[in-house]
């Protein structure tokens, strides 16, 4: 049915702003909206493959309600013309100007099945077991595993068998050719690939499992770790290593107070990142370019902390590549040691190998140089920890001799979802030429759907979810990705609000603790209650007061028998413009005590200040993460809420649950890096738009004459299409934080393709 009732008053879906139909869902939800015909209460079905409608509660027939709200919806007729008498004839009083009451507004738009840009072409080829019974091969496979000697790239596409390539040609090398495991060295990027295949080599290969467990496999952090112990126990301990994070941050905070900059107004994970990724892309004693101030900023912390740890003879991870480099540098005869101990080198995850992880393995591999590479420059996304597809595309440069092999049969993806993401990948100007093929057709193409904006993306994902679970799928079939983290909050939000099990990393669930987040709301917190101490606290740096005011203000509002938003115009010490603008200010929050959560937000935006500390306290000058991104992000969340409280209720449950334990047998929600590697029944895409996926960063970036941030942008799009095994979904929301937005450039391909697929609803 597209009418209802709500407070009394007859709606018409086609006629209501597609803006409000999350208001209209969760009304529903509330039981608010009933039939206009029967008086019964109806749900609304706001999903991705049919269109809005309600629906009643119960199961029955209801005929009668469906053609009664039929017979009530607004026809597209002319309005009743009125008239007045002139002697013996009859003029119209005035002529209608539109044809309907009320105009249509934001229709909803059908999804959009992408039929395969070529069709599909089944293999007949048998796969080879001579090597390991049980174990097939393919033709590429196969040369993959036996070409053991010289240098080798093998172009590993999404879904080929990379694992398998990697194990079989490991358990030839050893049960065939007769090589020591202890001369042969895998290096991964996780500990959990590692117990893979060595799990896999004993189980499926049928290698004694003494024989496996002398190879000498491992993370290249446990490998340089190693290598660093056995020279100088004293120096490269363990007992010395920065492992946890709050560690390294610890560190950074101490640098601010010595460069007189405020922790709490200071992205230190963000810095971490940048110094980690100098670490990994610069060699030692390489100059590091700096590109602007918030990079020179970063580069006076990096400094200290490189100080203090020296003072402490402590280390991270990263000074591990780095120190070993410096010590094959320094001692030709211990690297001579490793070069004459390790005959061949395995590679896995080639594309996200980084400079200092690179040199090393050359210089470990020369001079016989049986160095095998397995990986694929598309899906080389690992830019912000110094990773860079050159590698493979150089590879040739840097080894004349080398065989590249393509493995391009995808065993993983039906062929709908591989012809479409290859569609969208081929585009980059920088890859190796290939095509990737899918083993198997399949009758599910991939959908792109069109929500309003993130809140109807996150409704209409869950509800499929519901209906694909009812049908027999289990909630650990699903995964959803998004591009940040701070994109997952509204699915986050809906699943924690569904019975649906879930699991989220912490970085999606902290989404009202972050920094700006925080601030902005403590605008609304201070306006229902002037006393609160969190609120007044988190204001202060919006304010441009110290910390140390806090105590001030407590005191001020005991003496003075005030609030502690009324004190701040008693603080003392304070210049006269401060004075002016706490004034000015203070009235305020009584102000927007009753407004709408959204108005209250713009207005402490635009009147109160929070906007000019916005530019100079905000963040503006990181690449990915902007505090006026997240500004935005919470004028979504709080759009559908009627009343401050009812948004700050949301607001402290969703805290509340921060440090919950979520499922881990449910649906995963990964950012596309996290996701990497992984495969799932069914895989939704979130912002798929311009801004979003490419990132607003790699877009002026490519403005400014470089490509390679975009053509990496790309390269996620297509990792996050091939992790689907059955069913791909595409959201290309129309609004996103709250502007207008621009389906992805990178569907381009798949939009153009023949209109008449649109999905029949």
């Amino acid at each position: 049915m597209k009418c209802a009732r709500l407070n009394n008053r007859t709606i018409h879906l086609h006629t209501y702003s597609r803006e409000h139909y999350q208001f209209l869902f969760e009304e529903a939800q509330k039981g608010n909206i009933f039939c206009a015909h029967c008086d019964q209460p109806v749900l609304m079905r706001l999903s991705i493959l049919e269109q809005p409608a309600f629906y009643h509660r119960q199961k029955g027939d209801f005929t009668a309600c469906e053609k009664a709200c039929e017979a009530k919806e607004p026809k597209a007729e002319k309005e009743k013309e009125e008239y007045k008498e002139a002697g013996m004839f009859r003029l119209p009083k005035g002529k209608a100007i539109s044809e309907s009451s009320k105009p249509i507004v934001s229709e909803w738009k059908s999804p959009k099945k992408v039929p395969a840009p070529e069709p599909f072409s089944p293999t007949s080829e048998a796969a080879d077991t001579s090597l390991f019974p049980g174990i097939g091969l393919n033709r590429e496979q196969m040369r993959a595993v036996t070409e053991t000697d010289g240098p080798l790239l093998v172009l590993a596409g999404a879904g080929s068998g990379k694992t398998r390539v990697l194990t079989a040609r490991a358990a030839h090398m050893i049960e065939h050719l007769g090589i020591s495991p202890e001369n042969m060295l895998l290096v991964t990027f996780t500990t959990k690939a590692v117990a893979e295949m060595k799990e896999r080599m004993a189980n499926e290969y049928g290698l004694a499992a003494g024989r496996v467990s002398r190879l000498v496999t491992g993370t290249f952090h446990s490998f340089f770790y190693k290598i660093l112990y056995h020279y100088d126990s004293s120096k490269w301990n363990g007992s010395q290593l920065l492992k946890m994070e709050w560690q390294r941050e610890q560190y950074v905070k101490k640098a601010l107070y010595e460069e007189n900059l405020d922790e709490k107004e200071f992205p230190v994970d963000q810095a971490l990142q940048l110094i980690g990724c100098w670490k990994n892309t610069y060699l030692p004693h390489e100059t590091i370019p700096l590109a602007d101030d918030w990079e020179k900023k970063v580069y006076r912390l990096y400094e200290h902390y490189e100080r203090q740890k020296r003072e402490k003879r402590q280390f991270d991870f990263d000074d591990m590549a780095q120190g070993c480099y410096e010590l094959f540098q320094s001692r030709p005869d211990i690297l001579a040691q490793y070069q004459n101990r390790f005959s061949h080198i395995l590679i896995d995850e080639f594309q996200d190998i980084n400079p200092v992880q690179y040199k090393i393995m050359q210089l470990i591999a020369s001079p016989e140089n049986n160095l095998c590479g397995v990986g694929d420059d598309d899906q080389s996304i690992y830019a912000f920890r110094g990773s860079s597809p050159s590698f493979i595309l150089d590879f040739q440069k840097d080894y004349p001799a080398a065989k590249t092999i393509y493995l391009t049969a995808n065993y993983r993806s039906p062929h709908p979802i591989v012809s479409s993401a290859h569609a969208v990948v081929k585009k980059n100007k920088k890859r190796y030429e290939k095509t990737l093929s899918a083993v198997k057709d399949g009758v599910h193409a991939p959908v792109m759907f069109f929500p309003y904006d993130e809140e109807e993306e996150a409704t209409m994902i869950v509800s499929d979810m519901k209906e694909k679970i009812q049908n027999g799928a289990s909630p650990d079939d699903f995964a959803v990705l998004y591009r940040t983290n701070s994109a997952g909050r509204a699915i986050y939000e809906r699943l924690h609000q569904s019975s649906i099990p879930y699991h989220a990393d912490r970085g999606v669930q902290t989404f009202y603790s972050r920094r700006i987040v925080r601030q902005i709301l403590a605008y609304l917190y201070a306006s229902q209650n002037e006393d609160d101490t969190d609120a007044v606290k988190d204001l202060l740096p919006a304010l441009f007061l110290k910390q140390s005011a806090l105590q001030t203000l407590k005191a001020l509002s005991i003496t003075e028998d005030c609030t502690m938003i009324k004190a701040l115009t008693k603080l003392p010490d304070l210049k006269p413009f401060q004075i002016g603008k706490i004034k000015q200010i203070v009235p305020f929050f009584a102000s927007i005590r009753t407004m709408k959560p959204v108005e209250a937000i713009t207005f402490a935006e635009s009147k109160m200040g929070f906007s000019e500390y916005l530019k100079k306290r905000g963040n503006e000058g990181n690449k990915l993460e902007k505090g006026s991104d997240d500004l935005r992000d919470v004028k979504v969340a709080a759009k559908k809420f009627k009343t401050i409280p009812d948004f700050l209720a949301h607001v402290d449950h969703m805290r509340a649950a921060e440090n919950l334990k979520t499922n881990e047998n449910g649906v995963e929600l990964l950012t596309i890096h996290r996701s990497k590697g992984l495969e799932f029944n069914t895989v939704y895409i979130l912002g798929a738009a311009d801004g979003s996926i490419p990132h607003d960063f790699a877009l002026e970036t490519a403005r400014q004459g470089d490509p390679a941030p975009l053509e990496e942008e790309r390269r996620l799009l297509y990792v996050a299409m091939t992790r689907a095994m059955q069913h791909l979904y595409v959201s290309c929301p129309a609004n996103r934080r709250g502007k207008t937005a621009r389906s992805s450039r990178f569907l381009e391909p798949l939009l153009r393709m023949d209109r008449r697929s649109a999905l029949k609803i």
